[in-house]
């Protein structure tokens, strides 16, 4: 069996993977800084639920799960370059998922420092070790962010994304541009995944469905921004944690054909995907569903549009189909179903 480095194991994604590799029955090492860019108290709450003790603050050493004999947790820094190099050299990992960063678009205004040293001194303290410990596959999560403005959908990952309209989305382009040189230069197969707006139990708190369910059961207003005329590729987190599985099952091979849609050839191990559920619903459609699913009425509250924010994002993902036989399908209304039941249980627990 593979041995796994999840980066950001205490996050949306991370956890949610974390899970799916132990129960089929992986070694994994997760990591995470539980920085406090939303509430800690749900990142415990999902390392709780992989079996790490809460009352292990001292994480900065090894801590063993006891509910999976396999998996072992450390609170680190991906900035701590130091710790992260002595981690890779002690563990020998098979390959790593980079789902560490600091998220959001909006808080890319207010505290850009903050994506610079996670998503750019972070992710290359990533590739250097990836660099000299013989990893086998690099699979890190990108954004649909990074398509900016675009208007031709579906979004294509031929796509040009040369003008991102976020601090966030520029750090992720980033992110492909320098996994794409270390590929090249060192060999090193690398799969980045453009992620279109995950949602799902155990969600991040500042995303809209946790903030509209939120803002219904406690009788507030739902703030709607550009008057509700946005539409966004909502995808399940069972459905994205499935694509990553078959991702970092299959890295990339070189090759030298060169594609003619593209300028650039792929003779590095190098590839990048989108996931999401190729279907945009606009976001009074789930406003909608909110409402029969939890029986109440919105408050609702017409806000211009925001700045760095795009209209509609749409997901074409026929390489993902093509190449691993995958495609995202869990309809929106049944993924809502599921946030709630969820999200119930947890506010009382």
């Amino acid at each position: 069996m593979k041995k796994h480095l999840v980066t950001g194991a205490a996050g949306f994604v991370g956890f949610n993977l974390v899970k799916r590799l132990l129960e089929r029955g992986e070694t994994v090492v997760g990591i995470d800084n539980i920085n406090d860019y939303y509430d800690v108290n749900l990142k415990y709450a999902r390392l709780e639920d992989c079996g790490i003790d809460k009352e292990a603050e001292k994480w900065h050493t090894k801590v063993k799960s006891n509910k999976f004999a396999s998996y072992t947790f450390i609170r680190m820094n991906l900035e701590d370059r130091e710790q992260l190099n002595q981690l890779f050299e002690s563990e020998k990992f098979d390959t790593v998922c980079n789902l560490a960063a600091q998220a959001g678009v909006r808080y890319s205004i207010k505290n850009p420092h903050a994506y610079i040293q996670s998503n750019i001194v972070g992710f290359i303290n990533i590739l250097e070790a990836c660099r000299y410990n013989k990893i086998k596959h690099l699979v890190y999560a990108s954004s649909s962010s990074v398509y900016g403005n675009n208007t031709k959908m579906p979004l294509s990952t031929d796509d040009n994304v040369d003008h991102p309209i976020s601090l966030y989305a520029a750090t992720k382009k980033s992110n492909e541009l320098m996994s794409h040189s270390y590929s090249h230069l060192f060999n090193i197969p690398c799969t980045g995944l453009r992620f279109f707006t995950v949602y799902g139990p155990w969600g991040r708190p500042d995303m809209a469905i946790i903030r509209f369910t939120k803002a219904i059961l406690e009788d507030k207003a739902i703030e709607i921004y550009n008057r509700g005329e946005i539409y966004r590729d909502f995808t399940y987190i069972d459905d994205i944690v499935e694509g990553v599985i078959r991702v970092l099952d299959r890295p990339p091979c070189k090759s030298d054909k060169i594609e003619s849609t593209v300028s650039e050839s792929n003779t590095a191990p190098y590839k990048i995907y989108n996931l999401g559920n190729s279907t945009p619903v606009n976001i009074m459609d789930i406003i909608d569903s909110l409402e029969q699913i939890l029986g109440k009425t919105a408050k609702k509250e017409y806000l211009p549009m925001q700045a760095g924010d795009v209209y509609r994002t749409e997901a074409d993902v026929s390489d993902l189909q093509n190449d691993l036989g995958y495609k995202p399908n869990t309809s929106v209304y049944e993924g809502i179903k599921r946030f709630v039941e969820w999200y119930k249980a947890y506010i009382i627990c």
